[in-house]
């Protein structure tokens, strides 16, 4: 796998989080990161109100915040895709 910027990494959290949630184990296995990254990325992800956590279920789900960021960083992609393919 390719080199992934922080960014990056926090992006494919919320992508794995978003929609009906999901547990630590499922994050980790979509978002490819080990269980060390998995806590380090959480913690910062709810303190920044990016994620938040379900107690009821044990799972983390994608806060509005979390969503906004996720849809700015996938226009950027596009519109760096779209730049780089017209040159």
């Amino acid at each position: 796998m390719k080199y992934r910027s922080r960014t990056e990494i926090v992006c494919n959290i919320l992508d794995a989080t978003n929609g009906g949630g999901a547990t630590k184990t499922k994050i980790m296995y979509k978002a490819f990161i080990s269980y060390a990254q998995l806590k380090e990325y959480l913690s910062v992800l709810i303190e920044n109100n990016l994620l938040e956590y379900r107690d009821g279920t044990q799972t983390y789900k994608t806060t509005e915040k979390g969503l906004n960021l996720l849809k700015m960083h996938n226009e950027m992609g596009e519109l760096l895709y779209t730049t780089i393919k017209n040159n």
